[in-house]
């Protein structure tokens, strides 16, 4: 899909499949709302992919609860039917807690999911990525931390219930890294990560965190591409304005490791879409 060097649109031609709603208690602004500034930047396809139940833990900042999530479908899916001119697909972000496979297996199993994403933002019980829980990175060995994150990262991968891992190197949001050569690390992971068949999203959310990283990094990236990884998009959005945020980033980013497609999903099957090619620093 190769537009003419004049379009204006920055996110013309993508799909932003990482989009929030108040029901996680933390992201504000109406489907509609969402709706509309993807309409606005040009995207083809949005996905609305809002945080799982947590079965874990009960904080109703975090998720939304178990008896909701029938009317999250519900409200994703009627917005899906009513939207001319994009492609709204319904999704959901799924934790992965040890011990909880099964019965999320089962919980998913009913709805009509068009992807599901995995993400992995709790370590032996600690929420690492919650600017609240800071406090947990002090003492801390970083590289063992680090070590056990992608062990994790690489468990979600092999469990069956994911379509594509989130955020894949959510890890370094609060920029704590750990010193040398990180690629055994991201090897081991991602030959797990290639083995399952799953798709890895290229985020811009990173851009708006303490680390002010895409994720993944470029090297990581590189990595995906040298495994035949396939890669799809998201802002991570819990508001409006961030919906396709800076994506003329993660389009050159792509690009430049040796990515030509992007991912798109239909009832947990997927197909692939062209980038869109850089002309004399015009994305089109």
């Amino acid at each position: 899909m190769l537009l003419s060097m004049e379009a204006e649109k920055p996110g013309e031609g993508m799909v932003d499949y990482h989009l929030h709603t108040v029901r996680c208690g933390h992201a504000v602004g109406g489907l509609e709302d969402y709706v509309s500034r993807a309409v606005e930047l040009g995207l083809v396809e949005i996905g609305f992919s809002d945080h799982f139940p947590l079965l874990h833990l009960d904080d109703p900042s975090l998720s939304m609860a178990l008896e909701e999530l029938p009317d999250y479908v519900r409200e994703i899916s009627e917005v899906a039917a009513c939207t001319e001119g994009l492609t709204v697909r319904l999704g959901i972000e799924v934790d992965y807690i040890d011990g909880y496979v099964d019965r999320l297996a089962e919980l998913l199993q009913p709805h009509p999911f068009d992807y599901v994403l995995g993400s992995v933002h709790f370590l032996d019980g600690w929420g690492f990525d919650d600017p609240r829980y800071l406090d947990g990175y002090r003492g801390r060995d970083i590289l063992d931390l680090w070590e056990r994150y992608f062990q994790v990262l690489g468990d979600a991968a092999e469990c069956g219930l994911f379509d594509v891992l989130a955020h894949p190197d959510l890890i370094k949001k609060f920029g704590f890294r750990p010193p040398g050569d990180l690629r055994r690390m991201y090897e081991s992971c991602l030959d797990r990560v290639a083995g399952s068949g799953l798709v890895v999203e290229v985020s811009t959310a990173g851009l708006r965190k303490p680390v002010g990283e895409i994720y993944p990094g470029e090297e990581f990236l590189h990595l995906c591409r040298e495994r035949e990884i396939p890669v799809t998009l998201g802002s991570d959005a819990h508001a409006p304005g961030e919906v396709g945020w800076r994506f003329h980033e993660a389009a050159a980013l792509l690009l430049r490791t040796g990515y030509r497609e992007i991912v798109l999903f239909r009832k947990r099957e997927r197909w692939s879409l062209p980038l869109p090619a850089r002309r004399n620093g015009v994305w089109g």
